[in-house]
């Protein structure tokens, strides 16, 4: 998977200490409501697509270009599905990065399923009941995707100041 250029213009400047990111991640359905999918080429696992915000850019075209790239499908995002810090990480070459997922549920609207680039091995589109071995966290975006619920997001951690609040004085 490419690093992109204004995270190897960071990494010159903070090294390998823990770089917040926003990452993007699309849940395509088809109209016969398939989900579209991709087989990760640097962990061989199929996964749903998603990919790194560049400076300046919207969550909505980042997850338009990233289906773009890695699957040659169109879409256009309709639903924000969820945001959520994701556990800190670190890379085999040392790198920390931590990733604020934004999940939007996106309807194809043109292009063919395929391979696109480097980062996929393969590309397709599965029916709900039939989806291959998945991540946890990606089979809950797909989960809270397949609803027309708010946006989920993990609820705040209570303060200090919070429980006072509660309890009242005295």
């Amino acid at each position: 998977m490419p690093v992109p250029e204004f995270i190897r213009e960071l990494r010159d400047v903070v090294g390998q200490r823990l770089l917040p990111l926003v990452a993007v991640t699309a849940i395509v359905h088809d109209d016969a409501g398939r989900v579209l999918l991709g087989r990760r080429a640097d962990t061989g696992r199929w996964s749903v697509v998603s990919g790194i915000c560049e400076p300046g850019e919207q969550p909505a075209e980042t997850a338009v270009r990233e289906v773009l790239e890695e699957t040659g499908v169109h879409c256009v995002p309709e639903h924000l599905v969820l945001v959520e810090s994701r556990e800190p990480m670190r890379y085999p070459n040392g790198d920390a990065c931590q990733f604020l997922d934004i999940t939007l549920r996106c309807r194809a609207v043109g292009g063919e399923a395929r391979v696109n680039d480097d980062e996929s091995l393969e590309v397709g589109w599965f029916a709900p009941d039939a989806l291959p071995p998945l991540e946890e966290f990606d089979l809950f975006r797909l989960k809270q995707a397949a609803t027309e619920a708010p946006a989920w997001f993990a609820p705040a951690r209570p303060t200090p100041n919070d429980r006072e609040t509660r309890r009242g004085p005295g």
